[in-house]
């Protein structure tokens, strides 16, 4: 996940001849790899040991510019959205995962109905699979980039947790003058810091042309990270001898959700049609959301999934309505519901596992090439959000 810049690479014949990623054990990762994914990797537990914390969350909002010039950085945050909630997935605070929500912004497109030209697409949720349906919906349109509007919207609007122990983060990402607009950049910044939360800035360009236009300074103030990136750039892939079984864990995944309620279905086709939209940017892309809907702290669905909602409820299946429940469940006693969501609880966290041990693998796999060819120091959306997310959850007490 820390890899910045992802290139092509088929999985050699001879790797692929004597190594089976269904049958062989952990690989232990090379000492000599000094990446940041690596190190968060090897420290992090597996989603199903790692207690999930119900105090503290961890919050980001991703701010997009949707005007005309933009279309290069939408496809990078399609690109990137799993790999971004992989990096949040491997803190922990005090030997817990934080529960993980992310909202969506758009700004300067002229399609929208506001006179600054901003859309809160999803509230802080951690229903990622409508964070995807949303993102991958969006459209580029001629506008005017008003930075200060949206980030004092998103700053006031948004549910932000109350905990100080709770990390807030909002990322902004464009490419005209961070001072545009009759909202003062420099008081929207003020207001979301007096509320502990920061302000990261991701200029698509030239650096110092960035830093000329004031989007440094928004960071500055805002206690965040700048950077810059090419958002026209491509992100290519690694492919690796793992993707194939995780893409079949997937699939096994799927089938122990059970869902429920009058929109159950609909939420449960969602699911599926994520998946095909991951899978359409990258195999690479699609093992990514796998992994991530393999974390607990992030990937969560009890508001339509019985085994999620049994988790957060005990008694939620004693008092469900037969006319909620899927057509297998339909005439079953309370206690044969319950058997049946035990027995996919079950089924799902021996997945989780083996996904855990496949992604660490595949991500050794990744780091290696990723050093043969000396690429790990280019930048991207992605890998933006990454870096800086890491340093701050340092200076806020998480470990990785």
């Amino acid at each position: 996940m820390s890899t910045l810049k992802f290139l092509t690479l088929a999985a050699g014949a001879t790797f692929l001849s004597t190594q089976n990623p269904s049958q062989i054990g952990c690989i232990k990762r090379n000492p000599n790899v000094q990446n940041e994914r690596t190190f968060i990797q090897n420290e992090a537990s597996s989603s199903s040991s790692t207690p999930v914390s119900k105090e503290n969350k961890i919050q980001v909002a991703l701010l997009l510019d949707t005007s005309n010039s933009m279309d290069g950085l939408i496809d990078q945050a399609k690109s990137r959205l799993w790999n971004i909630v992989n990096t949040l997935t491997t803190l922990k605070y005090n030997g817990q995962a934080p529960q993980i929500e992310i909202a969506l912004y758009e700004y300067g497109n002229d399609g929208i109905r506001d006179e600054n030209y901003i859309r809160q697409v999803t509230p802080l949720t951690q229903n990622l699979d409508l964070v995807s349906e949303k993102l991958f919906a969006l459209r580029t349109n001629g506008g005017n980039e008003f930075c200060g509007a949206v980030i004092r919207d998103a700053s006031m609007n948004l549910n932000w947790d109350n905990n100080d122990k709770s990390m807030k983060l909002i990322y902004i990402a464009g490419n005209e003058p961070f001072d545009q607009g009759r909202v003062n950049y420099k008081e929207s910044v003020s207001s979301a810091k007096a509320k502990r939360i920061y302000t990261n800035t991701i200029f698509c360009g030239d650096r110092n042309e960035g830093i000329q236009t004031s989007w440094q300074n928004g960071a500055v103030m805002g206690d965040g990270k700048y950077f810059n990136i090419d958002s026209d750039k491509k992100v290519i892939y690694i492919e690796t001898p793992y993707d194939i079984r995780i893409s079949e864990c997937n699939s096994k995944l799927n089938d122990t959700y059970i869902y429920y309620g009058s929109k159950g279905s609909e939420y449960k086709q969602m699911q599926l049609v994520q998946d095909k939209n991951a899978e359409m940017q990258s195999a690479s892309n699609a093992a990514e959301r796998t992994v991530a809907k393999a974390k607990k702290n992030a990937y969560k669905n009890d508001n339509w999934d019985l085994v999620d909602r049994a988790e957060k409820d005990a008694n939620f299946i004693s008092n469900v309505k037969e006319e909620e429940l899927p057509a297998e469940l339909k005439g079953k006693s309370k206690k044969e519901v319950k058997k049946a969501v035990a027995a996919k609880s079950a089924e799902r966290e021996k997945i989780q596992k083996e996904i855990e041990e496949l992604s660490k693998k595949r991500q050794a796999y990744i780091d290696t090439e990723m050093k043969k060819r000396g690429n790990s120091d280019a930048d991207d959306l992605g890998k933006a959000i990454e870096k800086s997310i890491i340093e701050l959850a340092q200076k806020n007490g998480y470990s990785l």
